[in-house]
């Protein structure tokens, strides 16, 4: 009988341990959904996993948006500038002037002129103060919610949008016109897109009536403003 080295015979015991320690154990089925068959390469899908999903009726699933749909444009259009000025400018100009030769046309020669009554002469003061101060601050506000038609969808997948709305009550007339490029991604489920997400945004608002007439500036003033004669 071939004597086994000491490496042998701890390496034969230790087999011999774990396999009285593990004779007693029993190992079950494990039922788990969440663990994909062994068969099976494919992930687990959710209506696979799942007790509680169901799937949507084709009536009820998002389509896919199209030409001519209709889309929702929530308008929140703010702005505030400001602008401080201050200018100021002084000059002072002094001059003189003394004329001390001068020359006479004598027999279609030119000859010295004497200054009988002395050298004439000039002198004089120019004082001159400028000063600018301005403050101006403008807000500016927009509103409102608009529905706007898919009206064509250009070859990166992006889509062009246009929508007005006109309201006529007695002799007032509001129109507002909306246009602009926006993405896909950009467009809600509930087909809500923000004015900020548009790109190109051309928003027009155009009012006319009588309360416009009541604030509103005359030819005269458009021009005076225009050009500023003083």
């Amino acid at each position: 009988m071939k004597k086994r080295t000491p490496r042998q015979l701890i390496l034969e015991l230790g087999m011999a341990c774990y396999a009285a320690c593990t004779a007693g154990m029993a190992f079950a089925q494990d039922s788990s959904l969440l663990l994909a068959p062994s068969h099976s390469a494919q992930p687990l899908m959710l209506e696979d996993g799942s007790y509680l999903h169901r799937e949507l009726p084709p009536e009820a699933r998002p389509r896919e948006l199209q030409l001519h749909d209709i889309v929702t444009v929530i308008v929140d259009y703010r702005t505030l500038m400001r602008s401080e000025g201050d200018a100021e400018n002084r000059k002072n100009s002094f001059l003189t002037a003394i004329l001390t030769n001068w020359i006479r046309l004598d027999d279609g020669a030119l000859k010295p002129a004497l200054q009988n009554d002395g050298d004439p002469g000039v002198s004089g003061t120019y004082n001159s103060q400028y000063r600018a101060e301005s403050d101006v601050e403008l807000r500016d506000a927009l509103t409102f919610n608009i529905a706007a038609e898919i009206v064509e969808i250009r070859p990166n997948g992006n889509l062009y949008v246009e929508g007005d709305i006109n309201i006529k009550n007695n002799e007032e007339h509001w129109r507002i016109f909306l246009s602009g490029e926006v993405r896909r991604e950009s467009i809600q489920p509930d087909r809500t897109v923000m004015s900020k997400s548009i790109v190109h945004l051309d928003i027009t608002k155009e009012e006319t009536g009588q309360v416009r007439d009541g604030y509103s500036r005359g030819w005269l003033g458009k021009l005076y403003d225009k050009y500023r004669p003083f």
